[in-house]
C-alpha cells in the first residue's frame, strides 16, 4: 500500500510539473496570437513598408515605425556602451579580487538591489538629478539645453542593466577552473596577465549572454525612458535630440488610440518587440546552458 501511495503521489507531482510547464508555453502563445490577431489591419494597410516609414501621424492615419526603431536601437547601444565598462569592472572585483568578505557581500547586495527599484523611481530620479546635469553639458557644447533626450534616457539605462550584466558576468568568472589559473600562475604570469588572457577568454561567452539579456531588458523598459527621452515622434538628429522608443511610444499613445488603424500599428510595434525580446532572451538563454554543460564536463 505504501509503495503505492508512492507511486500515485509522484505521479500527481508530475502531472502538476507538466501542467506548469504547458501553462507557461500557452500563455506564451496566447500574448503572441493576441498582438497577431491585433496587427492584422496595420499589417494588411502597410505590410512591410511600415519599418520603413519615416512619418507618424495619428491625425491623417500615416503610421511608419522607423523613428521608433532607431530611437531603440540608439538608446540600447548606448546603454550598453556605458554600462559594459562598469559592469565589466564589478564582475572581475567581485569573480576574482574580492570572492568573500563584508565588502564583497555589501557590494553584491548592492548590485542586486538595483534590479529590484521600480522604472519609474528610475525616472523620477533621472528627471531630478540627470536632467540639469545633461542640460549644463548640452549649454557647455553649445546645443539648446533641453536635458531630456536619448542621452539621458541611454544613461538611465545603462544603469538599470548593470546588475544583469555584471551579476551573470561574476557567476561566469567564478566557474573558470582554479586549475587553469594556478597553471598560468606558475608560470609566471601575473593577475593582470591571468584575467586578460586566461579568466576573460574563458568567460566570454557568458559575458557576452550577460550583454544579451542586458540588451534585452534595455530593449523593453518603458517608464524610466518615457520619462526622459523627450517624446517626440521623429528620427533623432544626434544622441542629444528627444526621442522615442517602441516601448515609450506604445506607452504614450496606447490610452489615447482610438482609431482601430492607430491601435492595431502600436500593437504591431509591441508585436515586433515582443518577438525581438524573446529571440536576444532564447540566445542567452542558450549560450548560458552551454557554459553550464562545459563546465560540468570539465569536472
Amino acid at each position: 500500500m505504501k509503495t503505492r501511495g508512492v507511486a500515485q503521489s509522484n505521479l500527481i507531482f508530475n502531472a502538476v510539473i507538466l501542467i506548469g510547464a504547458a501553462g507557461v508555453i500557452i500563455l506564451l502563445l496566447a500574448i503572441f496570437l493576441t498582438l497577431l490577431v491585433h496587427s492584422i489591419p496595420s499589417l494588411k494597410a502597410f505590410g512591410i513598408s511600415f519599418f520603413f516609414g519615416k512619418e507618424w501621424d495619428p491625425v491623417n492615419m500615416k503610421f511608419g515605425a522607423l523613428p521608433f526603431l532607431i530611437g531603440t536601437l540608439i538608446t540600447s547601444l548606448l546603454a550598453l556602451l556605458i554600462s559594459i565598462p562598469i559592469s565589466m569592472s564589478i564582475s572581475i572585483l567581485l569573480g576574482e579580487y574580492l570572492k568573500e568578505g563584508m565588502f564583497s557581500s555589501l557590494l553584491r547586495n548592492l548590485t542586486e538591489l538595483l534590479a529590484g527599484i521600480p522604472s519609474v523611481i528610475y525616472g523620477f530620479w533621472g528627471l531630478f538629478v540627470l536632467v540639469p546635469i545633461v542640460r549644463e553639458f548640452e549649454a557647455l557644447i553649445g546645443i539648446p539645453p533641453v536635458g531630456v533626450g536619448i542621452f539621458t534616457a541611454s544613461l538611465i539605462l545603462a544603469i538599470m542593466i548593470i546588475p544583469y550584466s555584471s551579476s551573470l558576468g561574476r557567476e561566469v568568472i567564478e566557474l573558470v577552473p582554479s586549475d587553469i589559473k594556478e597553471a598560468a600562475y606558475s608560470l609566471g604570469a601575473t593577475r593582470y596577465e591571468v584575467i586578460r588572457y586566461v579568466i576573460l577568454p574563458y568567460a566570454r561567452s557568458g559575458i557576452f549572454a550577460g550583454i544579451l539579456l542586458s540588451l534585452g531588458r534595455a530593449l523593453g523598459e518603458t517608464m524610466a525612458v518615457t520619462m526622459l527621452i523627450g517624446n517626440s515622434n521623429k528620427i533623432p538628429e544626434s544622441i542629444f535630440s528627444p526621442g522615442n522608443t517602441m516601448a515609450s511610444v506604445i506607452a504614450n499613445e496606447f490610452t489615447e488610440a482610438t482609431e482601430k488603424l492607430h491601435l492595431s500599428s502600436l500593437v504591431e510595434i509591441g508585436l515586433f518587440l515582443l518577438i525581438i525580446t524573446t529571440i536576444i532572451g532564447l540566445i542567452g538563454r542558450y549560450i548560458i546552458k552551454r557554459i553550464s554543460l562545459k563546465e560540468t564536463e570539465h569536472a
